[in-house]
């Protein structure tokens, strides 16, 4: 080996050395400042099940009815719907699924917020937050309590609304009901993610700097037409769904559904009972009302289990009668038509379930 090759060698090792050595004190010095963050702030840490939903600013371009509207779906630090909110403030909670989260209808046109401007509109000194989310059934609320809501500091809501039933049938896919991705290195992601100071730093920068109204992220069209939805179209209401279903016998599959049902309901009410809050329940219906007998049948066990605890409940799908052909852009989510309608429904019966549990009259 010649001298000169020998030094290139001794060089290409000293470089490698100091590079190795830079790398793992910069390793070093990260790893202390997560450790450290880690173990002040981890009580702060919502864990994977609902890390995605903080801080969220999804950008959505949805046309509807020809008109096209541009917003800022928002989650605040907390991962509820909406602007930052102090916990000790959040009086009334709405948890549902895709149709009480609304993603795809501007926040002024959806159920919740409806509901909310009639309350103010009468001078009372009500704010419901919404803490939905598209895909979630019972079981995923009952989730939501030990690795979510748990973890809020201060936050003791005297009202819970559970606008449930629709996911519980299965036709819609339950994919946060899962406490943890299968795959190992899902797993190793979820981790890194919800573990790391830096990454939510990065998060959080990304959010308030790097989204902005000309970045594509939701491009939805809502038009009832592409779905057919109405050809043939009868709505069933629940006397017609009575008679329809009178004799009808639960298959296998029935008996499962109600039974995980019926299994995520008495776990519900483990949490309601130890936790205090008043729980209001609301029955669902789909674009033709109960024709599926898979949501009648939820819908009627959930009446059950509501008079069997004494638990407040309001039956949409007995109010509801009749709905035109344009209330409903898919099979299970409401137009801006569809959701003023169930809000004008809902309103009357909360108004006055409110008022038993806060005194309306005395705070208006």
């Amino acid at each position: 080996m010649t001298n000169y090759i020998k030094k290139k060698l001794d060089k290409f090792k000293y470089y490698n050395k100091i590079f190795i050595i830079n790398f793992l004190v910069l390793f070093l010095f990260f790893l202390i400042i997560e450790l450290i963050f880690n173990l002040f702030f981890n009580k702060y840490n919502f864990g994977f099940y609902a890390r995605e939903l903080r801080n969220q600013k999804i950008p959505v371009n949805v046309e509807i009815e020809d008109i096209k509207y541009k917003y800022f779906h928002l989650r605040n630090n907390l991962g509820f719907d909406g602007k930052d909110i102090d916990p000790k403030e959040i009086k009334i909670l709405f948890q549902g699924g895709s149709t009480g989260e609304e993603l795809f209808l501007p926040p002024q046109f959806r159920i919740v917020n409806k509901l909310n401007q009639k309350f103010l509109n009468e001078n009372y000194d009500i704010n419901i937050i919404n803490a939905s989310r598209g895909g979630k059934s019972t079981r995923g609320i009952v989730w939501d309590f030990h690795y979510w809501l748990n973890k809020i500091k201060d936050f003791s809501p005297r009202v819970i609304i559970f606008y449930i039933g629709l996911n519980d049938t299965g036709v819609l896919d339950n994919r946060y009901d899962y406490l943890e991705n299968t795959s190992f290195l899902k797993r190793i992601e979820d981790y890194i993610k919800n573990e790391s100071f830096f990454y939510n730093i990065f998060r959080k920068f990304k959010m308030k700097y790097l989204i902005n109204e000309k970045t594509k992220i939701v491009n939805y069209k809502l038009d009832n037409s592409l779905f057919k939805l109405y050809i043939n179209y009868q709505y069933i209401n629940y006397e017609h769904a009575k008679k329809k279903y009178y004799n009808y016998k639960l298959s296998d599959e029935d008996k499962i559904m109600i039974n995980n049902f019926d299994n995520n309901l008495n776990n519900l009410n483990a949490i309601i009972k130890l936790k205090k809050f008043t729980p209001i329940f609301i029955t669902q219906i789909r674009y033709n009302g109960l024709n599926d007998i898979k949501l009648y049948l939820i819908n009627e066990h959930l009446k059950y289990f509501s008079k069997k605890n004494n638990y407040k409940i309001i039956k949409l799908d007995e109010k509801i009668i009749n709905l035109p052909n344009n209330f409903f852009y898919d099979e299970n989510h409401t137009t801006i038509k569809g959701s003023e309608f169930i809000s004008e429904v809902l309103y009357s019966d909360l108004k006055i379930i409110l008022e038993e549990t806060f005194f309306l009259n005395q705070i208006k």
